[in-house]
Parts: structure tokens; C-alpha cells; sequence
């Protein structure tokens, strides 16, 4: 078993440490720098927004540029740090957490080789790109996994559901476009079904009403199914969530292999790749 182990964890000691610290929210290390980063990521998207606010940028544009730069910095250190700590970076790279970390810092990386002309005004916008690192906060959420879970055993029953939704909309849409006619509003058969998918989910923008008797029945009768189709999707994922939570406990251990997580407290080695995990 220890001859496995040290063929599968090919890490040095500093490395595994590392390791600890910031894949491993479960030990103090690692709560103390998932804080950290926490704060850093909340700072990070409070400058971007207050930058979109021109009296603000005016008064105090030198400082959020230095705060952001501070942060991306601290941010790039940290994409490094996870890539060295682990045996197959490609991995995080490629991760849904490795993409996001990715694309909040290059925006501002991008900024140095682009000029402020106005031919390449565009590749301003890719700033707004840092907003993602907001995303990063899902990371300290240990229900993220169960919901991500849920959601994902939910899909099939949520797809035939939206699949129902939408030849409802299609249905209500060409009835209300034959008893209405272009007179109320409902000009075509995609205006109708503009209008009762608005309806249906109980939105009622009011820029198309029925006038007929007929109609205003027909609309009555989809705003009340509006408010039970509501129910549906949030009980099914409800459903799935309770069953994760009966079958298993989430654990935040990482495996410094394949970065997967959700190991149980007193696994030897990960359940995805069999890497050891000790």
C-alpha cells in the first residue's frame, strides 16, 4: 500500500502542504486563506462596479486602478500557486474553476498591450470579464457540490418540462392570435407567443393586452397555470436535493491529482482517478 501511495503522489513535501492549504478548506490553514481570497474576490468585484461610476472613477480612478492591479496580482500568484500544487495542472486549467480564475485575469492583462485608440475601443469591454471572479465564490459554498448535483439529476425531468412549457406557449400563442387577430395587438403568431410566454411566467409587460371577452378568459386561465408551473421545476430540483442529503454527506477534501472533490473524511484515495490522497 505504501509503494501505491508514493507512485501515485508524486508531490514533494512543500508541495503537498501547499496542497493543504489551498485546495483543503477543511483544515485551518485553509480556512484562513479561502478568507482571504474571499475578501480579495468581494473587493475585487466592488472595484470593477465602482469604476462604472463616472463621479466616482473621477475622484478616485488612481486608487481602484491600484487596488485592481494589487488584487490581479495576488490573483495571478494564487493561479500559479494551484497549478504548481498538484500533479496534472492541465487539469485545473481546463476546470470549470481554472476557466473562470483565467478569464478574470486577463482582461486586465490585456489592457497593457492595447492602446486607448479608437479602433480597439472594443477590447475595452473585456474588463467587465473580471466580474467573473465573483463566480470563484461558489468555491467556498460547501452546498455548491449538492446543488450542482441536484440540478444535474434534475436535468432530465427539467428538459421534458421546459419541453412541455414551450409547445404550451406555441398552443396559447396561435389561439390567442386567432381570437384577438392584429386589432388587440397580436399582430403575428410569433408576437402571440411573445406575449404568452410573458403571461405565463406571470411577467405582464402590458405592451399587448386581449380586448375580447374570449380572450381576457384565455389570459386569466394561462396566468393561473403561470403560477403552478412555477412550482414545478423548484419541486423536482427540491426533490433531489433532499436525496443527495439523505445518500451523502459533502466533504471539501481535494484530490492534488485530479482536483476532484467531495471525498469522504476518511478516504485513502480519490473515487475519480484512485490517486492516494494522503
Amino acid at each position: 500500500m505504501q509503494e501505491k501511495t508514493k507512485n501515485n503522489n508524486n508531490l514533494k513535501p512543500w508541495q503537498n502542504k501547499m496542497h493543504e492549504v489551498i485546495y483543503e478548506a477543511h483544515t485551518p490553514a485553509g480556512k484562513l486563506f479561502d478568507i482571504v481570497l474571499l475578501i480579495m474576490i468581494i473587493f475585487s468585484v466592488a472595484a470593477v462596479m465602482l469604476e462604472s461610476v463616472p463621479s466616482i472613477f473621477k475622484k478616485y480612478g488612481e486608487e481602484l486602478i491600484f487596488v485592481e492591479w494589487f488584487i490581479t496580482i495576488l490573483f495571478t500568484v494564487e493561479y500559479i500557486a494551484r497549478l504548481i500544487c498538484i500533479q496534472k495542472p492541465l487539469k485545473y486549467v481546463f476546470s470549470f474553476y481554472g476557466i473562470i480564475d483565467l478569464l478574470s485575469l486577463l482582461p486586465s492583462y490585456f489592457g497593457l498591450f492595447f492602446t486607448e485608440t479608437h479602433s480597439l475601443t472594443i477590447i475595452r469591454t473585456l474588463r467587465l470579464l473580471r466580474v467573473f471572479r465573483i463566480l470563484k465564490l461558489m468555491r467556498f459554498v460547501k452546498e455548491t457540490n449538492l446543488l450542482i448535483k441536484s440540478l444535474s439529476a434534475s436535468l432530465p425531468k427539467i428538459t421534458v418540462f421546459t419541453f412541455f412549457v414551450l409547445c404550451l406557449t406555441f398552443i396559447l400563442g396561435t389561439v390567442m392570435y386567432i381570437v384577438e387577430g392584429p386589432e388587440s395587438g397580436f399582430k403575428s403568431i410569433p408576437v402571440s407567443i411573445y406575449w404568452a410566454i410573458v403571461t405565463l411566467t406571470t411577467v405582464g409587460y402590458g405592451d399587448i393586452a386581449p380586448i375580447t371577452p374570449l380572450g381576457q378568459f384565455i389570459a386569466s386561465i394561462i396566468m393561473l397555470t403561470g403560477y403552478a408551473i412555477i412550482a414545478v421545476p423548484t419541486g423536482i430540483v427540491s426533490v433531489e436535493i433532499a436525496k443527495q442529503e439523505i445518500s451523502k454527506k459533502i466533504f471539501t477534501r481535494t484530490c492534488p491529482s485530479c482536483t476532484k472533490e467531495g471525498h469522504d473524511s476518511d478516504a485513502i484515495y480519490c473515487k475519480d482517478c484512485g490517486s492516494s490522497l494522503d
